[in-house]
């Protein structure tokens, strides 16, 4: 991911905002944040070591919220962000709304600033502002971190989450992506913002969930969905239902030559009966 926001993002916005942001323009009228990406790393597993501060002001490892069970959505942002990151959180929060299950059930959501300015008190006003908006459920299983920078630094590469610090605006430049974690900390997906749709949700977590989050219906849909990289969604995947089409046509043209067969078995066995019969009658 090349740009901070894409072209659909800015419909509608203040230039005056987009600009407090901290972006450059290109000639293009796009934002520029040279050398700022998402580098997928799929695959990678995250240090549960890392140490940061929870919105309690208690000290707690990523390893913490790693319990085996639940998958995790980790947001990278940092809480003064004057647009990206409020867009990209409450993105988030109008697609869990949707969802059949809430942070701390089947699956967790964590947080993370990536300004060392920031503390414990300011995450637990931005905690409980989206919670708010979450109508108060998953007060156990979303956690808002912070720290000294270093940890934070350290998740963002492990990940492939790039950013920069602008001294002239005093503003992080960076992308808008959440990234999915097993319940062992390997990224398994990233969805790209600042809108997540409740059905890309769903998927990201059942698929990070390996089985463990979601019901038979859950695990149909992920089964018939691909992950499309060039559109970076989860689309019905064609593939999937052209053979199981094929298995059932050929299922259905077997059972039809079985059908088929057996009626000529028993008509050949009636002609044989009545043949029987009329040489019997015959012999008489």
């Amino acid at each position: 991911m090349t740009g901070v926001l894409s072209r659909p993002l800015l419909v509608g916005i203040p230039l005056a905002a987009l600009f407090a942001t901290g972006l450059a323009y290109g000639a293009d009228g796009e934002p520029s944040a040279a050398g700022v990406t998402v580098e997928e790393r799929l695959g990678a597993t995250v240090s549960g070591a890392l140490a940061f501060k929870d919105e309690a002001g208690r000290d707690v490892t990523l390893g913490s919220y790693l319990d085996g069970e639940r998958p995790v959505i980790l947001t990278l942002v940092y809480f003064n962000c004057p647009l990206l990151c409020n867009t990209m959180l409450n993105g988030l929060v109008e697609g869990m709304r949707a969802l059949p299950w809430a942070p701390g059930e089947s699956f967790q959501v964590v947080t993370v600033s990536i300004d060392p300015r920031e503390d414990s008190d300011l995450a637990t006003k931005k905690k409980a502002n989206y919670l708010a908006q979450l109508d108060g459920r998953g007060a156990d299983g979303w956690h808002f971190l912070t720290g000294d920078g270093t940890a934070s630094k350290a998740l963002a590469e492990s990940v492939g989450w790039g950013y920069r610090y602008d001294a002239d605006t005093m503003q992080y430049i960076h992308g808008a992506a959440i990234i999915f974690l097993d319940p062992s900390g390997k990224v398994t997906r990233y969805l790209h913002g600042p809108a997540y749709a409740e059905k890309q949700l769903r998927l990201a977590l059942t698929e990070a969930g390996g089985g463990r989050i979601g019901g038979v219906g859950d695990a149909l849909m992920l089964f018939f969905h691909r992950f499309d990289v060039p559109s970076r969604r989860y689309q019905l995947s064609l593939g999937v239902l052209v053979g199981i089409s094929g298995v059932l046509a050929l299922g259905l043209f077997g059972l039809a030559a079985l059908t088929i067969r057996s009626r000529r078995g028993e008509s050949r066995a009636r002609d044989r009966a009545t043949m029987t019969s009329l040489t019997v009658t015959g012999g008489s």
